[in-house]
């Protein structure tokens, strides 16, 4: 079994490796992943999974509308991708507060940041490089139809600038 501890160390070390470049850690976490039993990788997906649904909130999706000047569904899902590829401080502290993102992150380059599209298939890129089969229902619930907490109006810049103080006044002032 895969603990959240190894979990979260497999993200940091490829994240650290990859110099913060959520592609390059992406197949860096492959490479890593592929190393491990086939059960292992399951785990793995499962934590990542979890986290995933977990950062289905509304009140996260303002804070990626910010940092990403608008956010389409497609793109919030690669964004919460990208959280998780953070590491735990970031990604626990942004579930918290999402406003707190405007002093977690170090900088914020949204030609790189906040996409971690290929860090969500890189459990299943491992599984099937390791067993040739495409991975199996990994058994947890399903996120929400929708984002948990109240919706907001993200075309409103007064609402937004109002909830994300901090954001709006780093990435938008």
């Amino acid at each position: 079994m895969m603990d959240e501890t190894e979990f979260w160390e497999l993200v940091d070390t490829t994240r650290e490796a990859a110099e913060g470049d959520p592609e390059e850690q992406a197949d860096l976490l492959v490479e890593r992943l592929v190393q491990l039993e086939p059960d292992m990788v399951l785990d793995f997906a499962r934590h990542f999974e979890a986290r995933y649904n977990r950062a289905y909130r509304w009140d996260l999706w303002g804070a990626a509308w910010v940092l990403l000047d608008g956010a389409s569904d497609d793109a919030f899902d690669f964004f919460r991708c990208w959280l998780i590829g953070q590491g735990r401080e970031i990604y626990e502290g942004a579930v918290h507060d999402p406003d707190a993102l405007a002093e977690l992150l170090e900088d914020f380059d949204e030609e790189i940041d906040g996409d971690g599209e290929e860090l969500g298939y890189a459990a299943d890129e491992a599984y099937e490089q390791l067993t040739g089969a495409v991975a199996p229902d990994l058994g947890i619930p399903p996120a929400t139809a929708e984002p948990e907490g109240t919706a907001l109006d993200f075309e409103n810049e007064s609402v937004i600038a109002e909830r994300y103080p901090k954001l709006w006044e780093r990435f938008k002032g």
